[in-house]
């Protein structure tokens, strides 16, 4: 859904990317609030309302993920498709940098090394650019901020949304009151589709960001920051193939060495899928053969036990052997 945001965006226009986004938050809360209503989640608000750290921390969230939306929003409608393409596809690197810094995980030397040719990468951009690429960093420093935020928060999707879309919700609110008393405002003056489009980014932003919440608080930073790199490929392919971008040498090769980053994190990731699944089989069968030797052995001490208990004890163990042989 991410990947095919792209082609949105510019069918809002004449609107700002600022109205975009007031109107994005606004109609998020809405759809929230409807979902919520469906499924009849409310018990979790007096629980957040009894830990001000967590409320404190969706706060943060709230900042980082508008910052984001804006910028993303600002990049595509002034033809900056490729460049927020790029900042998605450093976001994976970022958000397992932060997984090691923040958290402590322990990374493999697979890991280091695509972190290191994610930052060779940059430093091929920010020389090709004449600047370091603001934009790109920006999206995948925000991103992956949102990502950890909301590792810490640890609730719901849906309800993390919920709240995150309340505390933008006023000034949101505020800035297109305001923008409407201005004059200024596109809501409405532009026509019912424009205002339905408007409206629409509720659902478009809603439902992929709940699919994150809810991922977030269930896999480990690092997969998290793996499974990302998807929504850029598509974002890539349609600033190059829809928008007609340009793609000098310098920015080819600094794609190529994100992308070579990418492949050592996938091969990696597979690679060490595929020996815990080993071990974890390994592991069970193990647990298996001890139970069933240790049932054995138990059978034996009981049978000495009888026999060193009584003179008949043979003859008992005998006959029950020979009943329960019997038997079946």
């Amino acid at each position: 859904m991410w990947g095919l945001v792209p082609l949105f965006w510019p069918l809002l226009k004449p609107s700002s990317a600022v109205e975009i986004l007031a109107h994005r938050m606004v109609w998020s809360l809405a759809v929230v609030v409807i979902a919520l209503l469906v499924v009849r989640r409310w018990a979790w608000i007096r629980e957040l309302l009894g830990r001000p750290r967590k409320l404190g921390l969706l706060v943060v969230a709230a900042t980082v993920i508008s910052v984001n939306w804006g910028l993303y929003i600002w990049s595509v409608n002034t033809g900056h498709v490729v460049e927020a393409s790029l900042g998605y596809f450093i976001n994976p690197l970022v958000t397992i940098a932060m997984g090691v810094l923040l958290l402590k995980e322990r990374l493999r030397p697979a890991q280091w090394a695509a972190v290191s040719v994610g930052l060779l990468a940059v430093l091929v951009l920010a020389i090709g650019y004449g600047q370091p690429p603001w934009i790109s960093l920006t999206l995948a420093f925000s991103f992956a901020t949102y990502g950890l935020v909301k590792k810490k928060v640890n609730i719901g999707g849906l309800e993390s949304l919920a709240a995150e879309t309340v505390i933008l919700f006023v000034p949101a609110l505020g800035y297109l009151i305001w923008l409407g008393a201005s004059g200024d405002a596109t809501f409405g003056p532009e026509g019912a589709g424009h205002a339905a489009l408007l409206a629409a980014t509720g659902v478009v932003t809603a439902v992929p960001l709940v699919c994150f919440g809810a991922a977030a608080i269930r896999v480990p930073l690092s997969t998290l920051g793996l499974l990302q790199y998807l929504a850029p490929v598509f974002q890539f392919l349609l600033g190059i193939l829809y928008f007609h971008e340009a793609m000098p040498a310098e920015r080819w090769a600094g794609f190529a060495l994100v992308w070579a980053a990418l492949t050592i994190l996938t091969w990696d990731a597979l690679r060490t899928a595929r020996r815990n699944r080993a071990a974890a089989e390994a592991l069970r069968r193990a647990a298996t053969e001890a139970a069933s030797a240790s049932a054995s052995a138990s059978e034996a001490e009981a049978e000495a036990a009888i026999r060193a208990q009584s003179p008949d004890g043979a003859k008992a163990v005998g006959g029950r052997v020979e009943s329960s042989t019997s038997g079946e």
